[in-house]
């Protein structure tokens, strides 16, 4: 139903100026920060969309983390719930059980995890972290809190132990002393084993601090204490006092007990294991060491590598297995860590890829005094986690089913779909499984606790990620859970590099040169299209047969050549001069020095990569159909791809640069465009070319709508500092010229130091395969202001000769040309950077806010590119393919695509592809667009239906192209209209196509600026998703850009953040939260409400396993482990209570939010009762010992009361 809307009508007559031209309602004043305006053409009466989505709808809430963690310190498994947990240096702890039980929480101190400890079939966890504070994790809800925590002030935590089923945990401190810490009160006992008393008298040094506590097997009673100088105690708890001392050369690492309590071994820093019999602690029973060379008898073993960690276990039917980490010959420097396995007299080196942070032997038994019976080694490397399997000879590794690798090699671009077609997920996985590696355990994966399900959440999901070697991974993301499905290798399309070619590459990229940098991916007619680093395009189509065929490429010369510096004189020009004559100019306007060949040679029209020549098997799946190379120009490389778009519907691809735009068929292998951005602004007929002079061209530029309005934008004379963070290698830039410095252009990245052409006019060709397409320009020079980062202060109108221009912009041998991405902000900011992550730096780029037209940016980048059915003109009354192109000034052209109207005709008849004329402007760079039609709903861009390219079947050689548009027919109809959103990094605006009036303008942000927009469907209407450098997460409602959401979510700490976050529909997001580790997110309430639904349980109700039957022998001479009494020993009544200035203890947020997380349930109920108790046992504590006081003064009292009485018992009345 259409309404008139008389107040909106009046908002457009007072938004819009008089005589403005198209979208110039998006320049009214008044626009504050956060604001919406209103605007439109006067009298024109519009629909009233009546929005269906509210603030309600939407909530920030964090779902599951995926992927390694990041720089891990610590491992604990739990061997009765079979789950596994990793502690990391910022603070963070990953729990892990079967697939899809994957939690992830964390110390809000970020303090570094020492170690962690399982309260073995209980549900709780504890750990010590680097501020020397314990923690008491409750592991029985599905998001993880703390109960307790035990802050140490005086001495530091160096190592820890909990005994099976006891509550007494054991605490050593660098000082050298044992504390006890009550599990259940989280309350430190008055038993303390202070250093001085566990050493003998007479021993002059301190021992250090403590290493290892752990109780004998056989005596409970009995404490084995070592200290990192050698010296083993073992300590008797009920006397208080060593029963025996152990002194040893070399520091101690670890120590493990064998089964029987009669003997434990020792690993020390000089490489060697050693053996104790508690019989004769003198000296040891045994020392070994293995990776030593053997010296003759009398002479000492050679020392190795420290041994710091070693496991001592014994098995019931074969010999004990003796499992150490390090301790290898200083001699082998070059080899990499390994884990060594020695099992009777056999010795297995197992080789790592990355140092060994910790490791844990698996064993089927948690009782210390039984046979271990060791089938798996965690082992815990910088970044893998690998399972060994101990049941098989040659030691096979478990296939992990964790997302451990997407760091294999760095993660550089991401994206992310959300209710994909469903058969999707099927095939990739098909395909993929082929290419798995092969060798793993027949086994299945040991760390299988915990409980999961799928949830209400059932569409299907998919992520994508880009790496710096080349390889594309796609994963299947659904139920929040991460498998990998396909891995795809671009680097296979391109010859290898040799030795002496890696100099042609190095100057783009100072590494990786197959880097993926955008990926663009259409999930229904399985297109996928990828550019690198080194400035290529690569389509791939999908096939389920395996082909052997050339690959077909397309070398693009995109350019632009200056004829002269112009002086404001009047002067005539030829509109194309010969290239020959200009090549001077043209290198030294290019912002570096020219690269020469060992022959001499200028290099030029090479492409940075050599695309193979033979013909290459390509196994089923995604298949290289067309690559497309950018060439060096006059010795200088092309610019990195900073935008890429692709049309199945069509069969056209879309890219731009800082240079200009390349429209590319890629059905026929044509080039139907390639021009530079200032010559999307010329005449839409692109062959007809009149000689003009600079003033014509002056008052072109006056008279043009589009390059008139940009000096509203900015504020004139203020200046902003901006970045980019599309730069995946670190730049060493030289000191900025001060004579650039002068002129420099307004938008161009670090202008100053890496100058490039200046636009102008460009000629469109047409080549065929591995053809080059040229294009030439000419500068401008306007009103007395520099228009070319190469020219001086234009005042006196002198004109540069090519000698003083390349003194200028010249780089220094061997630097990387500028890499201008896609703009980012219009602010200063300023980001760590560690040298871990120096291919991750940003670069700035400096801009001058003051634009009086649009030649004063001389490098105008190509920000976004959109496929849609649109109105190419004002006058349209039916929509066409149109192509909508965003720059970094904010300009968005539109550019018409005229198809052959058969199926026949388009394999021949040629794609006509024209700019339209039409102008649209924002302020800021142009990040995205979307449309909408009439009623307010999503349109989707056209699509094909896919369909196998290499499939032999006659009926599938036959079927033709299938296309899908996405619109109803009474789309088409005469005087209809549709919706395009477009936001850029400031704003956001909704223009009415095809009158081309500015509905809706919202003024995102003033102060900052916008990373990553996305129009997003949700609840069965859509929304505008925006990320904002500030940490801003604001989601608008459509077409009015109401605001919905706006919540401070994360600061931006480093550019692997803005590089990699990204929206998708059904309101989730992702991110590279870490070089290792992707966090996804939901702005969705419906979602957040269900979250506790779709995560695992870590806790399930399991029978801790009964202990083995010891014998009437091994219990009379055993020892008298079983009747030890630890709350007896350590308990107020006799241990008495610790200082209070020792440790503090602090309360835990996890009683509330416990509750809140398994309400519902009977495991609720029971962590609600727990809970409670322990709230009403400390009350009732502090109740006693008021009571205790108020007794002991009433005892007082009642004595005194009583002396009294018998002093004056026999006295009369008048004897007082």
């Amino acid at each position: 139903m259409k309404k008139f809307n008389f107040r909106k009508v009046l908002d457009g007559l007072t938004a819009s100026s008089p005589g403005s031209g198209s979208g110039s309602s998006s320049n009214s004043g008044g626009a504050g920060s956060g604001s919406v305006h209103p605007g439109g053409t006067a009298g024109l009466p519009r629909e009233e969309i009546q929005e269906s989505l509210t603030s309600e709808y939407f909530q920030i809430c964090k779902t599951v983390r995926h992927g390694f963690p990041y720089q891990p310190t610590a491992l604990a498994f739990d061997p009765v719930q079979k789950i596994l947990a990793i502690g990391t240096r910022t603070g963070a702890i990953r729990i892990l059980g079967r697939p899809g039980v994957d939690c992830y929480c964390q110390h809000e101190s970020g303090a570094a995890v020492l170690q962690l400890q399982f309260l073995i079939n209980e549900g709780a966890l504890v750990s010590a972290s680097s501020d020397d504070t314990l923690h008491l994790w409750n592991l029985r809800q599905k998001r993880p809190a703390i109960l307790h925590s035990l802050k140490f002030n005086r001495e530091r935590i160096t190592y820890c132990h909990l005994p099976f089923q006891s509550k007494w945990l054991y605490v050593g401190t660098e000082r050298g002393n044992t504390h006890i810490v009550n599990i259940e009160s989280f309350i430190l006992s008055g038993y303390v084993i202070m250093w001085n008393k566990a050493i003998e008298l007479s021993t002059k040094t301190h021992p250090g601090p403590v290493v290892h506590l752990s109780d004998s097997p056989r005596d409970e009673g009995k404490l084995l204490i070592g200290y990192e100088n050698g010296t083993v105690v073992f300590w008797d708890l009920k006397s208080k006092r060593a029963e025996l001392r152990v002194y040893y050369d070399e520091a101690i690492h670890s120590i493990d007990w064998h089964h029987e309590g009669k003997q434990f071994m020792c690993s020390h820093s000089d490489g060697s294991l050693t053996l104790w019999n508690l019989k004769s602690p003198s000296r040891p029973f045994q020392t070994t060491v293995p990776h030593g060379k053997s010296q003759r008898e009398g002479r000492k073993s050679e020392s190795c590598k420290p041994i710091l960690k070693v496991e001592y276990k014994t098995c019931r039917n074969s010999e004990p297995f003796i499992i150490f980490s390090g301790g290898l010959s200083y001699d082998k420097a070059c080899r990499r860590p390994s884990l060594t396995i020695m099992h009777g007299k056999a010795i297995t080196v197992l080789e790592m890829d990355h140092p060994i942070v910790e490791f844990l032997t698996l064993c089927e038994t948690p009782y210390p005094n039984e046979f271990q019976e060791p089938y798996a080694v965690a082992v815990l490397l910088e970044k893998d986690l690998i399972v060994v399997d101990l049941t098989q000879t040659n030691f096979p590794i478990f296939e992990n089913p964790y997302p451990m690798d997407i760091h294999e090699s760095p993660v550089t671009c991401t994206a992310y779909f959300a209710d994909c077609p469903p058969d999707l997920i099927l095939v990739l996985y098909s395909i993929g499984v082929k290419h798995k590696k092969q060798g793993y355990s027949n086994k299945e994966w040991p760390v299988s606790g915990g409980a999961w399900n799928l949830g209400a959440q059932t569409y299907p999901e998919i992520i994508i990620t880009g790496h710096a070697d080349g390889t594309i991974k796609f994963w299947d993301a659904s139920a929040m859970t991460l498998q990998m499905l396909y891995k795809l290798k671009t680097s296979k399309v391109f010859e290898k590099q040799k030795a002496g070619d890696s100099k042609q590459t190095c100057e783009i990229v100072e590494e990786d040169p197959f880097a993926v940098q955008m990926i663009y991916w259409c999930p229904e007619s399985r297109i996928f299209c990828v550019s690198g680093v080194s400035a290529y395009v690569i389509i791939y189509k999908f096939s389920r047969h395996e082909i052997t065929t050339e690959i077909v490429s397309l070398e693009v010369r995109l350019q632009c050549d200056v004829e002269d510096i112009i002086t404001p004189e009047p002067e005539t020009s030829p509109p194309f001069p010969d290239l020959s004559s200009q090549l001077p100019s043209s290198r030294s306007l290019s912002g570096s020095t020219n690269t020469v060949s060992s022959e001499g040679v200028t290099k030029d029209s090479i492409p940075c990569l050599s695309v193979k020549t033979r013909p290459v098997r390509m196994p089923p799946g995604y298949q290289a159909d067309l690559v497309i190379q950018l060439v060096w120009v006059d010795g200088e490389p092309p610019q990195q791809i900073t935008s890429l778009a692709i049309s199945s519907a069509y069969g056209i691809v879309a890219f731009g640069n800082c240079t200009g735009l390349v429209v590319v068929d890629f059905i026929q292998k044509t080039v139907l465009l390639s021009m530079g951005t200032i010559d999307l602004y010329r005449s839409s007929d692109l062959y007809q070319r009149q000689p003009r002079s600079p003033r014509k061209n002056r008052q072109f530029i006056a008279d043009n709508f589009c390059m008139r309005g940009l000096s509203n934008f900015y504020p004139d004379l203020t200046k902003r500092i901006r970045t980019s963070y599309q730069s995946l290698t670190e730049l060493n830039d030289s000191p900025v010229p001060l004579e650039l410095e002068r002129c420099k252009s307004p938008t161009s990245g670090l202008a100053t130091r890496t100058p490039e052409a200046a636009p102008g006019f460009y000629r469109n060709e047409m080549p065929a395969v591995r053809q080059r397409s040229q294009v030439h320009h000419l500068p401008d020079h306007v009103n007395g202001h520099c228009t070319s980062p190469t020219s001086q202060s234009c005042s006196s109108g002198k004109r540069l000769s090519s000698a003083d221009v390349s003194k200028v912009n010249r780089w220094g041998p061997g630097r990387p040309p500028f890499r201008k991405a896609q703009s980012a902000a219009c602010m200063e900011i300023s980001l760590p950077v560690t040298t871990e992550e120096t291919r991750e730096n940003s670069y700035n780029r400096s801009r001058s806010s003051s634009i009086s037209s649009i030649d004063k940016d001389s490098k105008e980048a190509i920000t976004a590119l959109y496929f849609m059915e649109s109105f190419a003109r004002k006058n349209d009354s039916t929509i066409s393919p149109c192509l909508f192109v965003g720059t970094s000034l904010g300009m968005v052209v539109l550019i018409s695509l005229s198809l052959p109207s058969s199926d026949e005709q388009r394999f021949t008849e040629p794609v006509v592809v024209l700019p339209s004329g039409t102008f649209l402007s924002l302020k800021g760079a142009v990040l995205t667009f979307s449309c909408m039609d009439r009623t307010g709903s999503l349109m989707q861009p056209p699509y094909e239906v896919w369909k196998d390219p290499n499939n032999t079947d006659e009926n599938e050689k036959t079927w033709k192209r299938k296309l899908v548009m996405n619109y109803s027919s009474s789309s088409q109809e005469m005087g209809d209209h549709q919706y395009t959103i477009i936001c850029s990094e400031k704003q956001a605006k909704v223009f009415s196509l095809p009158s081309q009036t500015c509905l809706y303008v919202h003024n995102i942000t003033e102060t900052s600026f916008i990373l990553q927009a996305d129009v997003v469907a949700m609840c069965n209407s859509a929304c505008l998703a925006c990320f904002c450098a500030n940490g801003h997460i604001m989601i608008m409602s459509l077409p009015s850009l109401r605001p919905m959401l706006d919540v401070n979510y994360l600061p931006l700490t480093d550019m692997r953040i803005a590089r990699t976050f990204c929206f998708t529909n059904e309101g989730q997001a992702l991110y590279l939260v870490s070089p290792t580790e992707i966090q996804r997110l939901t702005y969705s309430q419906e979602m957040c409400d269900n979250i506790q639904d779709m995560l695992g349980d870590l806790f399930t109700p399991i029978e801790t396993p009964e202990a083995q039957n010891r014998g009437f022998l091994k219990g009379l001479f055993g020892g008298s482990g079983q009747t030890f009494d630890r709350e007896e020993l350590f308990g107020e009544a006799s241990a008495g209570k610790a200082s209070r200035s020792l440790a503090q203890h602090i309360p835990g947020p996890g009683s509330i939010e416990g509750m809140k997380g398994a309400a519902g349930g009977v495991m609720g109920e029971l962590t609600r009762a727990r809970i409670a108790l322990d709230e009403r046992g400390q009350r009732l504590g502090e109740l006693e010992e008021k009571t205790a006081g108020m007794m002991t003064s009433a005892e007082a009292f009642s004595k005194h009361a009583h002396e009294l009485m018998l002093k004056y018992k026999d006295k009369k009345w008048y004897q007082f």
